[in-house]
């Protein structure tokens, strides 16, 4: 299948870029996309969360009142679940969430999400992209050339360029990444998908070996 290349105007050059098959039209895997997402999102976790338990609390272990003759239940350490201020019951303790998947199941995944992008019309390339000076203005001209301005977007650079990266930061609904970067729920998160015309040939590359 062939696209369109447009400049920062939107307006189109006269080339077109060729897209492999093999990457864009495959039939998307659900389930492959469900793994890599829940991995990339399990990798977000810090899994630093922590509760006291019982052993933990600092308190005095003295029976708090008699074992028979008060009229209420029988208690002995104040620093049981049961009263306030004592210890949680199978509270949450430090752990690492993160979980192995295997390369060609992720690769599947990322050429699901790009498929879907081409068959939701909401892949776009665009000629290869550079600022002179880091710029918010200038980012956002070119979001509104696009007709993107309202959108989140996902922009794809063959390499990494700082000027385009920090004229981007500042905006909530933007995001700048190179080809090694792209990751299944980031293009899927995104309501267009921009590559950059140098990036399209390294994906490929990439994700066929």
């Amino acid at each position: 299948m062939e696209l369109a290349v447009i400049n920062h105007k939107g307006e189109d050059t006269g080339r077109k870029v060729t897209l492999s098959e093999d990457i864009f039209g495959i039939e998307p895997n659900d389930h492959a996309i469900y793994l890599d997402v829940k991995q990339y999102l399990a990798n977000q976790r810090q899994g630093t969360h922590k509760s006291k338990e019982r052993n933990e609390i600092a308190g005095s272990t003295k029976k708090i009142k008699k074992q028979k003759g008060t009229g209420s239940a029988r208690a002995g350490s104040i620093k049981s679940p049961l009263f306030r201020g004592g210890g949680r019951v199978f509270g949450p303790r430090p752990r690492n969430y993160s979980f192995k998947l295997n390369k060609k199941v992720k690769q599947l995944a990322r050429k699901s999400a790009l498929s879907y992008k081409v068959k939701e019309e909401s892949l776009t390339v665009l000629e290869n992209l550079s600022f002179d000076s880091p710029k918010t203005k200038n980012y956002v001209n070119l979001l509104n050339g696009l007709a993107l301005g309202d959108k989140k977007t996902l922009v794809v650079l063959p390499e990494a360029n700082m000027n385009v990266y920090l004229s981007s930061r500042n905006l909530a609904k933007s995001k700048v990444v190179t080809v090694n970067d792209v990751n299944t729920y980031q293009v899927l998160h995104a309501d267009q998908l921009v590559l950059c015309e140098g990036s399209v040939s390294m994906l490929e590359t990439i994700l066929s070996k």
